[in-house]
């Protein structure tokens, strides 16, 4: 609502309406992309950089469901759900401002864009296909074995691990880009 009454009072102001056209929905999609792209990334960070590593310094031990059985659950959601919506919303992007092909075959002027396209739907399908169903049997949210949990429990954080540092040459790609095409 706030962004809604910027929007109108700046308009109103200075007497530029905003206009809907393919210039605002293309502006509109970068929008969502990086609003949806800082949600994603910044949970990834949040869960590598906070989390994980303080979940072991938490005294008493039973202390730690708080995190396990309300705090997780609910970040992972955010976190798979901000990694959809910002791989859709980059796919729509490119497809509006009509480079999609040519970022996805890496053709000379949207190599840098197209790297870090493929650099973020390779993260996507870690968080999809790895750490997700990895999770749901640390957390409890499926039944798996004491032993299912601890195979589990390498794979997730080595997958996270992996995105975390793939996310910094992602997001130098798409900064890149728009400074310094190759």
């Amino acid at each position: 609502m706030l962004l809604i009454l910027i929007v109108v009072v700046a308009g109103a102001a200075t007497g530029q309406m905003t206009r809907i056209d393919h210039a605002w929905a293309a502006f509109f999609m970068r929008w969502l992309h990086v609003l949806s792209g800082v949600m994603w990334i910044g949970l990834l960070w949040y869960l590598n950089f906070v989390q994980v590593p303080t979940m072991p310094k938490i005294q008493p031990v039973e202390s730690r469901t708080a995190i396990t059985k309300f705090i997780a659950p609910t970040v992972l959601f955010w976190f798979r759900y901000a990694a959809l919506a910002t791989v859709v919303t980059g796919l729509l992007l490119a497809f509006m401002n009509g480079y999609i092909v040519q970022a996805l075959t890496l053709r000379p002027g949207f190599i840098m864009i197209g790297v870090g396209m493929w650099m973020a739907l390779i993260m996507a399908f870690n968080v999809w296909f790895i750490i997700w169903p990895n999770q749901q049997k640390i957390l409890g949210l499926v039944d798996a074995t004491a032993e299912e949990k601890a195979a589990a429990a390498p794979k997730a954080l080595y997958a996270s691990r992996f995105n975390t540092m793939f996310s910094v040459g992602m997001l130098y790609c798409m900064v890149a880009q728009q400074n310094a095409p190759i």
